[in-house]
Order: structure tokens, then sequence, then C-alpha cells
């Protein structure tokens, strides 16, 4: 098909890498002092690796190139994975708490940079010198957002606000439904949200389990609204879980269509293997 791709003129690149980790879906590596795109695959023509590129090595442009494929960008991020399998080399792995994390200048798609401004604890979180815990809104509440993106698809596993934090996977609509969702929810943890009915969830179940295999994540929250066809995102938890094959603990919280929490449920993996 013909689409928008990403175009990389190794005359002009120097290899420094700077792209590789803008990129998302993890499509371009450097490969014997360039930078190349892995597979056309792999690549959603969104253009987040455009501001990285000191030289101007990399452009859009419009070609014929195989459809983008997140199953297959789910499978390829599994594959790299194997190699953050060895502590020394895990996201964050030495660093220190309170120790910044600076993200470089994006000029790309706004959607896709790397952000994080809260004071972690524990190191789970990049912060800045004198970041304030929450910052206060205009009317007086405090947000306790503490990265960007938040959707599941723009979230890269090694982001580095994933390491070592308690992650809450919402639904999209309970942000909306719930007035409580920041206090009660979101405080203290890393999140992604997405949409189990409306989303393409082909890669999400790889992607959760590469998030709970390369960041040590302690606890997972799956916030999910009571109507049957959102525990979706509960079941994607699961399989991840499984597939990452780590022991976390997971506590479902189900949300009414009338703003209140209406139940919890944990789901250890014991109480699941002998169900």
């Amino acid at each position: 098909m013909i689409r928008d791709i990403v175009s990389i003129d190794e005359d002009v690149c120097d290899g420094c890498g700077r792209c590789v980790p803008s990129c998302a879906e993890e499509a371009i590596r450097i490969v014997a002092g360039k930078a190349r795109l892995v597979s056309d695959r792999l690549c959603d023509g969104l253009g987040a690796c455009l501001g990285h590129c000191p030289r101007g090595a990399i452009r859009i442009e419009r070609r014929e190139a195989d459809t983008f494929d997140e199953a297959a960008v789910g499978r390829h991020r599994m594959s790299a994975s194997a190699v953050s399998r060895d502590p020394a080399r895990r996201p964050g792995a030495g660093r220190e708490r309170h120790v910044p994390v600076v993200f470089p200048e994006h000029q790309g798609c706004p959607g896709a940079r790397l952000d994080s401004w809260a004071t972690a604890p524990a190191g789970a979180l990049g912060s800045r010198p004198g970041d304030d815990q929450r910052r206060p809104t205009d009317d007086g509440a405090a947000s306790d957002l503490r990265q960007w993106p938040v959707q599941l698809r723009l979230v890269p596993p090694t982001a580095p606000f994933l390491y070592r934090a308690p992650l809450l996977v919402a639904a999209d609509c309970v942000p909306v439904a719930f007035p409580d969702f920041h206090r009660a929810l979101l405080r203290g943890q890393a999140l992604v949200i997405a949409c189990p009915k409306l989303d393409d969830r082909r890669g999400y179940v790889e992607k959760l389990a590469a998030m709970i295999q390369e960041n040590e994540t302690p606890a997972i929250t799956v916030a999910r609204m009571e109507v049957p066809c959102c525990g979706g995102i509960l079941q994607m938890v699961l399989e991840a879980r499984d597939l990452a094959e780590r022991n976390v603990p997971v506590e479902e919280v189900v949300i009414g269509i009338r703003g209140s929490a209406i139940a919890r449920r944990r789901h250890d993996v014991e109480a699941a293997s002998s169900s």
C-alpha cells in the first residue's frame, strides 16, 4: 500500500543514535554505524523521531510500504526485551533516588514525547530539581499525573517513568466517570490507558508483558467500568502477566456508570492457577 513512512539518508546519518529512543515502536536501530529502519511493518509513519536528528537525515516520505502491524511491533519488543532481562542493562539500572531524567527537546509528534515531572519515591520516576510532588490546577485541585504520554499505544516499555513504579492500567472511560480518580487511584502510580472495546488490541498484551518484564513492576491496578465489554482490559493484563512470567499482584477496581467504585478484587497468580 502507499502510505507515510520514515526514510533515513545513510549518507547524511552519522550514527549518533539520538533517534533510537524516540521511536515508541523501537523500529530504528544503529547498524554498522548508521540508523536504519528495521522493518516497514514496525513504522507507524507519525515521525516522532524527526526532531531528534541533529543532521536532518530523517524525513517522512510517501511510498509503497508494508502495512503498519502493531502485533509485529509487540513481538519485536518482546524479542528485544530478552536483552533487558540482564539486571545490569535494565532501564534505570543503578539509578539513584531523585536523579533527574532529562529528555531531549522534541520537535516531532507532541503526543509521543516522553516526559515526567513528579518527585518520585524510591527512584520510581524521573524527576527534576525543584518540581513539586503535585501541581495545582486553576481551581485549586491538584493533578496526580506524573508523566506523558498516557495512552498505552504511545508509551514504550522502556519509558523511564515505568521503572519500579506501581502501574495503573485504566480503561479510557474511568477518569471521566470516577470523580475521585486522581486521589483514589492515580496517586503514586505510573499510568497507561486503553479502551478494550474500541482500540485495536493487537500488540497490547505483548507491550504490557514487556513493561512488566523490564521495569520490576511491583504491583498493577486495573481500573475498568462495570459494563461487560470493559472486562477485556483485565484479561489483557492477566495474559501479559502470564507472558512475562512474573508474580505481580493485580488488583481490579470496578467503577459504576454513575461514578462510584462498586467492587475491588485481587487476582493473585496462586489463586488464578488453583481455580
